[in-house]
């Protein structure tokens, strides 16, 4: 991911110099595991846990000439410790090595994402709770529908958000697995008692089964988590920039003072933080296509996988971690217009309230079907002629008598909220 789009803590996990960290932990790792076999004599072992990770300046000479990233990695680092270097790599095929370290990799991202999604939940919530309500306009087909309020909305994003961290928990877990089982997964030249000792140091699972690598139906739950949930962060942001939009004017993302919106146009308070989410989660979900199809390996390995997970695995982490933080922002910097929304809510010159028109007409003793085509004239005329649903519904005898005295009632937002309080409550208790 380029600089841009990246923040410091999730670069770190992704660079070179963690990742060789990384590699030297289990070759160390497996040399105790092998010492307590008896094996590797424990003046050699005390070297090699002596020993530092190699620079990624010292691999990529060495690579130069092997042509292999993890053989050059393990000649650097035996070189580094002499004669006991013999002892490194023992048994091991390298994706043992790639892969255990891998799965660090993406449980350390999952952890990081897993706060943000928490950032992100809690900043949504006390907005929904702010302005739990705040009466505005619902939309269907990007048509008003009946008033809801912004907390209710912010109140699905919230929940939303809860199971895109479960769901993300859940993916961690998927993938806290390693494997130290040799080149076909057969334990041939390692037995399954070094797996096992790496892997309780390491914090994670052994593989029940593997081949030379760890089946990446894993790799893809993962990706899968992460899509979806830059998939609802577009939605999330989606809705901002409809809601910003100039004909609208509910909402407006934060502007910071000395902004430009364009270059050509002072007057622009543009989206931008919102479309930029919503590009980098388009990317994410293009990853999430190389992951499910890096699932069907040749036999027991081959490395068509090796080249894409390179990029979209960090990428991926990097981009997410990056566009949770920026839509925080967003939220938490997010400008509400009440009165626009109210404005905008009678735009329709009271259409919205058709429904509640509707079942009264039905329960003073109308069809459903005539008392439909009754409100249904009414409203098109008034949406045609600009005019007043609550003059068109009263120019109408047969409403006129069934609703004498109740017309007002019928035409306002309090009646559609009444329901709402049990949303809130179980938002407060969202957890």
């Amino acid at each position: 991911m380029i600089q841009r789009y990246t923040r410091p803590e999730m670069a770190r996990v992704w660079s070179e110099e963690e990742k060789l960290r990384r590699w030297t932990r289990i070759e160390i790792l497996a040399a105790e595991a092998w010492a307590e076999m008896g094996v590797i004599p424990k003046e050699d072992l005390a070297l090699l846990q002596s020993l530092e990770p190699p620079t990624p300046e010292e691999v990529v000479r060495r690579e130069e000439l092997t042509r292999h990233d993890v053989a050059a990695f393990v000649d650097v680092l035996a070189e580094k410790a002499g004669p006991a270097g013999r002892w490194l790599h023992h048994g091991l095929t390298s994706y043992d090595v790639v892969d255990t370290a891998l799965s660090l990799a993406l449980r350390d991202s999952a952890e990081i994402l897993i706060r943000d999604v928490e950032g992100l939940l809690l900043a949504v919530k006390e907005r929904a709770l702010e302005h739990r309500y705040t009466v505005m306009a619902g939309r269907t087909h990007g048509i008003l529908a009946e008033p809801t309020t912004f907390g209710a909305k912010l109140a699905v994003w919230a929940f939303e958000l809860a199971r895109a961290r479960d769901r993300l928990a859940r993916a961690r877990e998927a993938i806290s697995v390693g494997k130290l089982s040799g080149a076909v997964g057969s334990y041939a030249r390692v037995p399954p008692q070094v797996e096992e000792y790496v892997c309780r140091a390491l914090g994670l699972r052994p593989a029940e089964a593997s081949t030379q690598v760890l089946q990446r139906d894993r790799h893809a739950e993962f990706m899968a988590a992460c899509a979806i949930t830059a998939s609802s962060l577009e939605r999330f942001a989606t809705e901002v920039r409809h809601l910003q939009r100039s004909e609208v004017g509910e909402v407006e993302e934060p502007f910071a003072p000395g902004q430009k919106g364009s270059s050509a146009m002072p007057h622009k308070r543009n989206p931008v933080l919102s479309e930029r989410v919503a590009g980098l989660a388009r990317v994410i979900r293009g990853n999430l296509v190389a992951a499910l199809e890096n699932i069907p390996l040749w036999h027991e390995r081959d490395i068509s996988h090796s080249s894409a997970e390179r990029v979209i695995l960090a990428d991926t982490c990097l981009a997410l971690d990056y566009i949770l933080d920026l839509f925080t922002g967003v939220v938490r910097g997010l400008r509400v217009f009440p009165e626009r929304m109210r404005e905008n809510l009678e735009r329709a010159g009271g259409v919205i309230y058709s429904e509640g028109v509707l079942l009264a007409l039905v329960e003073r003793g109308l069809s459903r079907e005539k008392a439909y085509r009754v409100v249904q004239r009414a409203a098109m005329a008034a949406l045609e002629k600009g005019a007043s649903f609550r003059e068109e519904l009263l120019h109408d005898p047969e409403v006129g008598t069934l609703l004498e005295g109740e017309i007002e009632e019928l035409l306002r937002p309090e009646p559609y909220l009444e329901n709402l309080e049990v949303i809130f409550e179980r938002l407060e208790a969202l957890r």
